[in-house]
């Protein structure tokens, strides 16, 4: 089972995206857009905030008939962020995932914000895994050579 630390590893340090709770959300869309992310991590200082999501937008700006030029952060986070820490499993984030309908855990350690999966970073490494355990088997039903 793979530990949420390799695969931090596997994106190759990918840096964790933020923005601050004042900032708008204009600012904030413009941000995911740029660097092709679907969540930023709201940060006060070294402590998160919150957690803003594609979904956040769509559910409490252009439904609700806001302005993300206009409306702050800290108005539409969400502020109850769940969190991992890098020793926990890739399955223990799949059943956090799927039992709070998230698409996006920060990783958490010591305090520190030290990055984010996604279910997509999830499912390439179940795939990935799969994939070895397959070729395993194929090599000891034929013999290995």
């Amino acid at each position: 089972m793979t530990v949420v630390a390799k695969i931090l590893q596997s994106k190759s340090g990918a840096p964790v995206y933020s923005i601050g709770p004042s900032d708008s959300v204009f600012d904030a869309l413009r941000l995911m857009a740029d660097k092709g992310i679907g969540a930023l991590l709201v940060m006060e200082g070294d402590a998160i905030a919150g957690i803003f999501t594609e979904r956040d937008y769509a559910r409490k700006i252009a439904l609700m008939g806001r302005t993300s030029t206009v409306t702050q952060v800290k108005d539409v986070m969400t502020s109850a962020v769940l969190f991992v820490r890098p020793d926990q499993t890739s399955e223990e984030c799949m059943q956090i995932m799927s039992s709070h309908r998230l698409r996006h855990l920060p990783v958490v350690d010591n305090g520190k914000a030290v990055g984010m999966i996604s279910i997509g970073d999830l499912v390439k490494d179940i795939i990935s895994e799969q994939k070895y355990i397959i070729e395993q088997l194929e090599q000891y039903i034929v013999g290995a050579r």
